[in-house]
C-alpha cells in the first residue's frame, strides 16, 4: 500500500514493519484509538527532535571527515583528538538511533532479530502490563495498606460535618431515590409486595400472637374502653329505636295472644333490656362486664392452645387474604407509599430530607471524633475493596490485556512514539555527546600510556 507524507512523518525513521500498514490519516483503526490535535502537536515535536538528532550525527560525521583530512595534511596532533571524539560520537549516535528505531520498527527494513518490539510484542507487552498491575496494584495487602494510610473514615467524617456537603449528599440521595422509584413499574412492585405479604401471612400462624396480645390487653384493662363505647352506643340506639324493639317483640308473639298482651310484653322486654344496658354502661363492676372479661380471657387462651380454634382462625385468615378487595388494598398501598416518598424527596423542607440531613451531620461529627467508628468504617471499606480486587483481579487485568490486544499494531506504535518520542530523540543526542566524550577520553588515555 502506498504511504502518504503524513504517514511517513508520523512513523519512526525508516519503513514500517513488513505486513503492517499505517492507518489512513483522519481515520480510527479498528480496535485502536483516534488521533487528537494534541497527538499531532506531539508528532511535530518528535519530528523536530529527530531533525536535531540527525543533524548532530551529520555534524560529527563532517567534523570527523575534516579532522582526518587535516590530520593527513599534517595540521598537527590536535586533529587526532578531534577525529577520535567525532568517530566515537558517530558510533554512539548510530547505536542509539538503532536502539530507538528498533522499538517501533525494523531499522532500514532489515529483518534483524529483536527489532520492531512494540508492533510485534504488543500483545505480550499488554499481558505483562496486566500482570504487573495485578501483582503490584491489585493485591489485597497493597490495597489494604493504601486505604489504611489514607484514613477515609476520618476524612469522610470531617467532610460530612460541613453543612453544604451534607446538603449536597442529601440532594443526591433524593435524586437517586426519585430516579429509582421512577424506573420501577408500579404493577411489578405491587405484584411483588402483594405476593410477599400474602406469602408471609400464609407462612406465619397468627392465632397464638393474637391470643397473647388479647390476653395482655385484658390483663391491663385495655378493653374496658371498647366495652364502654359499645354499651353507650347500645343505650343510645335503644333509646332512639324503642318502638322498633317493641314491634319486633310483639311481632314474634303467637297469633292467638291478645294484642294488648303483646304490647305489654314488648314494653316489658324493652324496659328490661334498656335497664340492663344502662346498668352495664354505668357500673364498672357489673356482672356482665365480668362475663365479658372471662370470655375474652378464655378466648385468648384458646387462641394459644386450642388446635380447633387456631385452625378456624387460620381458615378465616386465608379467606380474608384471598378476597379481591384485600389484594387490591395491599397493591394500592405501594402507590400511596411511592407518592408519599417522591413528594418528600422533592420537598427540601420535608421531614424526610431534614432527618436525612441531620443524620448525615451527626454521622459526620461522630466519624470525625470517634476513632473506634473511624476504624470500623475503614475496616468496612478495606474489606470491600480487598474483596473486589481479589475476586475480580483477573477481570480487571484482562481489561488491560484485551484492550491492548485489540489495538492496531502500527497505529499503537505511532501513538506511543508521539508521546515518548521526544525523550527518545534526546537519547540519540545524549549518545552522540557521551560517545564523543568517551572516545576523546579513551584516545587521551591511550596517548598518555603510549
Amino acid at each position: 500500500m502506498e504511504r502518504t507524507k503524513a504517514d511517513t512523518a508520523n512513523t519512526a525513521d525508516g519503513p514500517p514493519e513488513p505486513g503492517t500498514a499505517p492507518a489512513p490519516a483522519g481515520r480510527v483503526p479498528l480496535g485502536g484509538f483516534g488521533d487528537s490535535p494534541a497527538d499531532e502537536e506531539k508528532r511535530r515535536g518528535v519530528r523536530r527532535m529527530k531533525t536535531l538528532a540527525t543533524g548532530l550525527l551529520l555534524a560529527v560525521a563532517l567534523i570527523y571527515a575534516l579532522a582526518k583530512w587535516a590530520q593527513s595534511s599534517g595540521a598537527g596532533g590536535w586533529t587526532g583528538f578531534v577525529a577520535a571524539a567525532a568517530e566515537a560520537g558517530m558510533v554512539g549516535a548510530l547505536a542509539d538511533w538503532f536502539a530507538v528505531t528498533a522499538l517501533f520498527k525494523r531499522p532500514m527494513g532489515l529483518p534483524i532479530p529483536h527489532t520492531a518490539i512494540i508492533p510485534t510484542k504488543k500483545d505480550q507487552l499488554g499481558q505483562s502490563l496486566g500482570d504487573f498491575v495485578g501483582e503490584n496494584f491489585l493485591s489485597g495487602e497493597v490495597v489494604r495498606r493504601r486505604l489504611r494510610s489514607v484514613g477515609i473514615g476520618g476524612r469522610l467524617g470531617r467532610w460530612l460535618t460541613e453543612p453544604d456537603n451534607a446538603d449536597r449528599v442529601t440532594s443526591e440521595l433524593s435524586t437517586a431515590l426519585r430516579g429509582a422509584l421512577t424506573v420501577l413499574r408500579d404493577s411489578d412492585v405491587q405484584a411483588v409486595v402483594g405476593e410477599a405479604i400474602t406469602r408471609r401471612a400464609d407462612a406465619q400462624e397468627i392465632a397464638p400472637g393474637i391470643g397473647t396480645m388479647l390476653e395482655k390487653v385484658v390483663a391491663e384493662g385495655g378493653h374496658t374502653r371498647v366495652v364502654d363505647l359499645i354499651c353507650a352506643r347500645a343505650h343510645d340506639w335503644l333509646v332512639e329505636h324503642g318502638d322498633s324493639v317493641m314491634e319486633a317483640v310483639s311481632g314474634g308473639a303467637p297469633g292467638w295472644t291478645p294484642r294488648f298482651v303483646d304490647r305489654k310484653v314488648g314494653d316489658r322486654v324493652y324496659k328490661e333490656l334498656l335497664r340492663f344496658v344502662t346498668e352495664m354502661r354505668d357500673m364498672p363492676g357489673h356482672p356482665a362486664r365480668g362475663a365479658v372479661d372471662r370470655f375474652l380471657t378464655d378466648f385468648a387462651t384458646d387462641l394459644q392452645t386450642d388446635p380447633e380454634t387456631r385452625a378456624k382462625i387460620e381458615r378465616l385468615k386465608s379467606e380474608v387474604l384471598g378476597r379481591g378487595e384485600v389484594q387490591d388494598l395491599i397493591a394500592s398501598a405501594w402507590g400511596a407509599v411511592r407518592a408519599m416518598i417522591v413528594a418528600a424527596a422533592e420537598d427540601e423542607r420535608s421531614q424526610l430530607r431534614l432527618r436525612v440531613r441531620a443524620s448525615l451531620l451527626s454521622l459526620g461529627r461522630r466519624m470525625a471524633s470517634e476513632e473506634r467508628l473511624q476504624g470500623k468504617v475503614d475496616g468496612w471499606l478495606e474489606g470491600a475493596a480487598v474483596y473486589v480486587v481479589t475476586t475480580y483481579q483477573s477481570e480487571i487485568t484482562s481489561l488491560i490485556t484485551d484492550t491492548v490486544a485489540g489495538w492496531d499494531a502500527a497505529h499503537t506504535s505511532r501513538k506511543i512514539e508521539a508521546h515518548i518520542g521526544r525523550d527518545l530523540q534526546f537519547i540519540r543526542i545524549n549518545g552522540t555527546v557521551v560517545g564523543a566524550l568517551a572516545g576523546l577520553a579513551i584516545y587521551v588515555v591511550s596517548q598518555a600510556f603510549g
